[in-house]
């Protein structure tokens, strides 16, 4: 396996050039460069990635990118397998199953291999599947990272606003099972009621028919995923506190940006995942094959996938 990974140089990947909308922006390149191995990184074998908004508002230019070099390949979130280790990274031997998150500044997860820090990776929970697992790192950092800003304590109480998404997925999950919350409420669309009960949440709430801000019920805690923040403090007994994902939220509220990834967040979780406490969601059309990325990305954008969005296989097995 050394010896094949030594004699890379390049591979299939999906990059864009200049930005605008990622179905005009995005293109498949049948022979990119393969990124350069730093010490402290490894060499992935790339098995699924799963795309978030991010990945489309930085296509657009939504994001300052004045140090990145064109052609810039997308994707945070990666599963797969180390091929080399960079001299400096100790934790990871080759042929590991690995899951985690690529730094803005590398080669994206939407390609045959990538690199990664050594920091932001963690092994795979032999239960997942790589598709499984390579829906997680983004999302449940977020979530993991925003309730821990909460504070939120065994007993509370907590509204997640947004539930049914990527993030959100895994907040009731987490408020639930590894905070302890004591009730959890979402709100979500009508379809995905079943989905918030599968889930253990306590109360789902259907956006469509209730304001979440009228019911005479109140929170000791809010988790806002859809930028309500402003409504949010309507529904908090007094002394409550509200948290956001959806930048520039209010002064009041808190706002948690993940702001570089943290493998030692999958590794507390990851008791959580290998007994099925918090479980990965993966949206129904989940996963896109590689060669319907563009696809993948026009469906992210409806905002109305239930979970995540995969793209798998992208490498074939080992």
């Amino acid at each position: 396996m050394a010896a094949a990974s030594a004699i890379l140089t390049h591979m299939k990947a999906w990059a864009y050039s200049d930005h605008g909308k990622s179905n005009v922006a995005m293109k498949f390149h049948p022979s990119f460069p393969v990124p350069e191995l730093k010490a402290d990184q490894v060499l992935i074998k790339v098995v699924a990635a799963a795309i978030n908004p991010i990945d489309y508002y930085k296509i657009a230019g939504s994001y300052n990118d004045s140090d990145a070099l064109f052609p810039i390949v997308p994707g945070y979130d990666v599963a797969g397998w180390v091929i080399k280790v960079g001299s400096e990274a100790k934790k990871f031997k080759e042929g590991d199953e690995v899951y985690g998150i690529v730094e803005a500044k590398d080669v994206g997860s939407l390609a045959e291999y990538t690199t990664v820090q050594e920091n932001g990776l963690d092994h795979k929970p032999p239960n997942l599947t790589f598709a499984e697992a390579a829906s997680l790192p983004l999302a449940i950092e977020t979530a993991y990272g925003a309730l821990q800003k909460l504070h939120l304590s065994a007993g509370q109480s907590i509204l997640v606003l947004g539930g049914g998404g990527g993030v959100g997925t895994l907040a009731v999950q987490i408020a639930k099972h590894v905070f302890g919350a004591s009730k959890v409420a979402a709100t979500v669309s009508t379809g995905k009621l079943e989905l918030m009960r599968k889930l253990g949440v306590d109360l789902p709430i259907d956006y469509t028919k209730e304001n979440f801000e009228d019911l005479p019920e109140k929170f000791d805690a809010v988790f806002d995923a859809v930028g309500e923040t402003n409504k949010a403090f309507k529904a908090l007994k007094e002394g409550g506190k509200v948290v956001t994902i959806v930048p520039p939220g209010v002064s009041s509220a808190m706002l948690f940006i993940l702001s570089s990834p943290d493998g030692s967040m999958l590794q507390k979780l990851r008791p959580y995942l290998e007994n099925g406490k918090v479980v990965p969601v993966l949206d129904p059309k989940s996963p896109f094959p590689f060669s319907h990325t563009i696809q993948a990305f026009s469906y992210l954008q409806t905002r109305r996938p239930a979970g995540k969005i995969v793209i798998y296989p992208i490498s074939q097995h080992l």
